[in-house]
């Protein structure tokens, strides 16, 4: 039955799967789905963390090479650090051990961010000179302590 209804209907199969747990009938438990949602949920976590640092950095980046753009650009390229920075700082604060994941975050989504940044950048106008490729570096060059930093902005 609980497989039935994983199937059918995950959120009626998790308010069943918490009643039962609530209830101690660990025998009624569907194990296999329990630890796939688990380990589903642990995933969601890094890969939000890796998101927000993913246009963290591709913003960072911006404001550090895209030097001649007008200050309305880089005004909405602040705005986004400044939410993002918060963003990851609070994906820390509730789940401490992501701190753990965080160099390997960055190494997972700066090339990300760069692409992202460079695709941004092809797209400027008001005149702004498009960058080449070979402008952004292929290493992040923000530490740890920089995109956690609430005054640090790359430049």
């Amino acid at each position: 039955m609980s497989n039935t209804l994983y199937n059918h209907d995950l959120q009626l199969w998790i308010e069943q799967t918490i009643q039962q747990l609530q209830n101690h009938e660990f025998g009624t438990l569907d194990i296999e789905h329990l630890i796939e949602e688990l380990v589903d949920l642990g995933k969601s976590e890094k890969n939000a963390l890796k998101s927000n640092i993913k246009i963290l950095l591709a913003h960072l980046l911006k404001l550090k090479i895209q030097h001649n753009v007008p200050d309305s650009m880089k005004a909405s390229w602040y705005s986004s650090i400044v939410e993002h920075r918060q963003r990851v700082i609070d994906n820390i604060t509730d789940t401490p051990s992501l701190k753990t994941f965080l160099t390997e975050a960055v190494e997972k989504a700066y090339p990300d961010a760069r692409k992202l940044a460079i695709k941004e950048g092809k797209l400027a106008k008001f005149g702004v000179r498009v960058l080449e490729e070979s402008e952004y570096p292929l290493m992040c060059p923000f530490s740890i302590e920089q995109i956690l930093d609430e005054d640090f902005y790359g430049l």
